[in-house]
């Protein structure tokens, strides 16, 4: 085990919601594609539909009518099964969360500059950690669904070293441990 300064602290946190940030807008930018692609097949498909009726209109054969009605039939499967999934909703769900985590990431490089810049007492430090954190777990108070496999990844690339680290209200090489206050 080993000791953990606020300002290690407040570094890691700030890696953390980079990362955090780094999957929701992944997951964002993912799911927007598969949203464009299940869009565009639905309207092949409706395009498909569309020239087998106007065909079969011409010639009323009976080949014509069953690929109307199946390219109908799959564009509407398609398109059911693309709303039941809600992909439009967790697009704006994971964009929302990466917008503020984001911003949190900026005041996070702020709180760091200000610090290497010796221009916060301990007491504001510990305040603004403790702030930082509260818009941290505010930015998940969203309802969605969460994206397993980004978590899943960033999960495993991180690893759990966080349960052997005591994190302490020290800065070092910030302001004296003596003026720290809890």
């Amino acid at each position: 085990m080993f000791r953990l300064s606020v300002l290690d602290h407040v570094r890691l946190n700030f890696d953390r919601v980079s990362q955090n940030y780094m999957v929701h807008a992944k997951a964002a930018e993912r799911l927007a594609r598969l949203t464009a692609s299940v869009r565009i097949g639905v309207l092949a498909l409706l395009g498909v539909a569309t020239a087998a009726a106007m065909l079969s209109v011409i010639d009323p054969r009976r080949s014509f009518q069953i690929a109307t009605a199946v390219a109908a039939g799959l564009a509407f499967g398609a398109h059911a099964a693309y709303l039941a999934a809600g992909v439009e909703g967790r697009v704006n769900a994971h964009r929302s969360c990466a917008h503020r985590l984001w911003l949190v990431c900026d005041r996070y490089r702020s709180l760091l500059g200000e610090i290497e810049d010796r221009l916060l007492d301990s007491a504001s430090i510990l305040q603004r950690r403790d702030e930082l954190s509260a818009q941290v777990h505010a930015a998940y108070d969203q309802g969605f669904s969460l994206d397993q496999n980004a978590y899943e990844g960033v999960r495993q690339t991180a690893g759990d070293a966080s349960s052997d680290v005591e994190v302490t209200d020290e800065p070092h090489d910030v302001v004296p441990a003596s003026s720290v206050s809890h």
